[in-house]
Parts: C-alpha cells; sequence; structure tokens
C-alpha cells in the first residue's frame, strides 16, 4: 500500500546525501537507501527526488519569497520538495500535512514545523502563478562555463531545455521481436520510445525478453561496431550491459567486462532474461589481454550527457576529477587499441558533452597511432543528421537534438580502423 509520507521522507534524505554529502543517487540506491519502501513508494521517491533536483532552482527562486534566509538543510530540503510538488499540482492538504509531520518528528529540527507549514502554504496559494514565469533552470556554473564555450549560448539553452524534461523511455529490442503491443514511437535510428509507461517489469515482452531499456544514443556505438556472426567481440566497460547484448544478439562471441560485480550481475540477469550469451569477466580494462575482431570501450567519462536522465550530477560533483578522467580513458584507449587485430576495429565512446572526452581523444590518438584511421561506419548508420558528424570523423550527439521526439542522452563515438 501507498504511503505519501513515507517517500516525500525518503526523497527528502535523497536530497540531503546528494546536496550534503556529494554522493549520486545511484551510490545511495545501491546502498540500500529505498530498499524498505514499497515498489509504488519507491518509485514515487525517486521521482520527487529526480524533480525537485530538475528544478532546484526554481523551487529555491519561489521559496526566497517566503524565506528571509536559507535552513538547514533538511528543512531547507523539505521545502523544495514540497514546492516542486504543489507547483507541479499536487494536492495541497496532503503535501503540506506531510512536511509538517515530517519536520515535526525530527529530533533536531522539530521546532520549525510552524515555519514549514505557513511556508508550504503560501506556497500553495502563490506559488504555481510565480513558478510559471521563471526561466528554464540553468546547470551549475562550473559545468555551463565549458559547456557553452563547447557548443554556443543557443545550444546551451537547448541542452538545458531538455535537462529540465527529464527522459522519456527508450527500449532496444531483439532481432525480429513484436514491440506492437507497447505502442511505442520508432526512433529515426531505430530505437523505439515510450513517452508513458508504468513499471518497466508489467511492460509488454519485458518477462519474454523482447527488449531492454537503453537510450537512443547509447544504442548507437553497438551498431556502428556493427558486429557479425562468430566474431571475436570484447565489450570493454560493459555493464549494465545494452551494448553488449545488441553484439550478442547480432551472433558475435562477445566478451563483457567490467570492475563491478554487481553491475555486471544486473547485465547476467538481462542476458538470461534475453536468452542471450556472452562471457562476462569482473576485470580491470586495463589488465585485458587477447585479439579481438573488434573491440567496444565505453570509457568511464564525466556522464555530462546524462544528466536529463540523472539530475543529481551536476550538484554532487564539481568537476574537479574530470582531469584523472581524461587521462584515463587516454590510457583505456592506448590499450584497447593494442587487443584489436590487424584489419580490426575499435569504438571508442563517452556520454560525456565535453570534447576533451570525446574529439580530443581520438584527434590525440590518431596522432599517436601510425596504423589507426577513422572508419566511415558513422555515415551509414540510420537516422544520422550530417551536421552530427565532427571534423575528425566521430559523431556528436547532444541531448538538445530531437527537440520535437524528447531529445537524446549527450554521446560522442568513433570508428577507429586498424590497419591490417
Amino acid at each position: 500500500m501507498s504511503n505519501g509520507r513515507h517517500a516525500r521522507r525518503s526523497a527528502i534524505y535523497l536530497l540531503d546525501q546528494v546536496l550534503g554529502e556529494g554522493r549520486l543517487l545511484a551510490e545511495c540506491y545501491a546502498a540500500g537507501a529505498l530498499e524498505k519502501l514499497s515498489p509504488e513508494d519507491r518509485a514515487r521517491a525517486q521521482r520527487l527526488a529526480a524533480d525537485t533536483l530538475r528544478n532546484l532552482e526554481r523551487a529555491d527562486r519561489v521559496l526566497q519569497r517566503y524565506l528571509k534566509k536559507a535552513k538547514p538543510l533538511t528543512v531547507q530540503n523539505t521545502l523544495r520538495v514540497g514546492t516542486v510538488e504543489l507547483c507541479l499540482g499536487g494536492a495541497a492538504h496532503g503535501v503540506v500535512n506531510d512536511m509538517v509531520d515530517i519536520t515535526s518528528g525530527h529530533r533536531r529540527h522539530g521546532k520549525l514545523k510552524g515555519l514549514v507549514n505557513a511556508v508550504l502554504r503560501k506556497v500553495a496559494d502563490q506559488g504555481a502563478a510565480e513558478w510559471a514565469k521563471l526561466r528554464t533552470p540553468r546547470l551549475p556554473k562550473w559545468l555551463r562555463g565549458p559547456l557553452s564555450q563547447a557548443w554556443g549560448a543557443p545550444a546551451m539553452l537547448g541542452i538545458e531545455a531538455a535537462h529540465a524534461a527529464g527522459a522519456p523511455l527508450d527500449l532496444t529490442s531483439k532481432p525480429g521481436a513484436d514491440l506492437s503491443a507497447l505502442q511505442a514511437v520508432e526512433l529515426p535510428t531505430g530505437s523505439v520510445r515510450l513517452t508513458s509507461f508504468g513499471q518497466v517489469s508489467s511492460l509488454p515482452g519485458f518477462a519474454e525478453g523482447d527488449w531492454w531499456v537503453q537510450d537512443a544514443a547509447a544504442a548507437l556505438p553497438a551498431k556502428l561496431l556493427a558486429a557479425q556472426p562468430g566474431e571475436a567481440v570484447l565489450d570493454l566497460c560493459a555493464a549494465p550491459g545494452g551494448k553488449t547484448m545488441q553484439m550478442a544478439a547480432a551472433g558475435a562471441n562477445v566478451t563483457a567486462v567490467d570492475q563491478s560485480a554487481a553491475r555486471l550481475a544486473r547485465l547476467e540477469q538481462n542476458l538470461q532474461r534475453t536468452g542471450l550469451q556472452a562471457q562476462v569477466v569482473v576485470g580491470d580494462a586495463l589488465e585485458q589481454t587477447g585479439q579481438f575482431d573488434a573491440v567496444l570501450l565505453d570509457a568511464p567519462c564525466s556522464a555530462t550527457g546524462t544528466i536529463r536522465r540523472h539530475p543529481d550530477l551536476p550538484h554532487a560533483k564539481d568537476g574537479s576529477g574530470f582531469g584523472a578522467l581524461i587521462d584515463l580513458q587516454a590510457q583505456m584507449m592506448a590499450h584497447a587499441w593494442t587487443l584489436v587485430k590487424p584489419g580490426g576495429r575499435l569504438i571508442y565512446c563517452t556520454c560525456s558533452l565535453l570534447p576533451d572526452e570525446g574529439e580530443c581523444q581520438v584527434e590525440d590518438a590518431l596522432e599517436m597511432f601510425a596504423d589507426m584511421q577513422v572508419g566511415n561506419g558513422v555515415k551509414s548508420l540510420p537516422g544520422i543528421e550530417a551536421d552530427w558528424i565532427t571534423e575528425e570523423g566521430g559523431l556528436r550527439l547532444r541531448p538538445d537534438y530531437w527537440p520535437d521526439l524528447g531529445g537524446m542522452d549527450g554521446f560522442y563515438m568513433a570508428e577507429l580502423i586498424k590497419a591490417a
């Protein structure tokens, strides 16, 4: 049975972790933050936390009218969650009463329950009108600056609009699977998209293994690799496994490598559900050996291309670790290149919007390896527009693309061919 108060209390806790401790939501979920909730309340808490993070700037601007100064973080987050829910159409009675009761039960901040009550009642009365006047929330300056420099102000506004809108649900199907019961929209690149959906595991075709969840942009690197039946293919940094399943479905002999045993366990569950096969290895990509017809390296990155699905990222991080990631990407690409057979191919990709993690990495690699050249496979991918292809021959995808279809994740990928 659903209990809105439990979901709201959990959403406040998640905000405390992201904004106070710098933890990502995925880390909180993995640590069991929501395990005691019912499935319905778990989904509700996740939605409330994501909606609040996505609209944090709007919530704070509405609250500025009724607060002389910021309150302790937990109380501020209580007001933020309540404000977002009210301004997005939540029932005032249930929202306000729950937030007051949650505050009342806090051992340090219980005395502020009267303030929470007064502020949220004003928000319920006046907040929605104020909300409607506010601009699209902007990314934090530490990230907005580099992205504006890379893509320009108009693109930046489009990216932020895509982030504020959130992400629909994209699926990749097994070859020959019938997804008509989903009533989904087929995208230009071949993925299918649901803009309205409930619990994923209850959707038609899930139990039968007909499809898996995978953003349309994330589905393109494996399409670019174009695995052939019987080929030996290595998927480095493979979890959660969407690309592994694409290549296995094409008939390739796939070895999927990732450092995270927990994330690989999820990959193995999906392989079992879909009836696909791959060799799953827990290990460091930099320690892999052997020779392969093709290697797909989805390198660890800033994940700045996934903010529309992960609105916690710009609030939990500050960009200070990106330099180390860029160095690691270069090391991984250099090592991955040694695993490619002569005449084989490497797909390098990152779910990043930063050129330093994409275009620049490939440009540097082309200078380093005399036997490397960029392939032309991106030109053959379905649904790709010409101006998405970059100067060095890679493919740059951004959240502001497909604005009428619901956008896509930010991604970079390039096909690198080794001389025979």
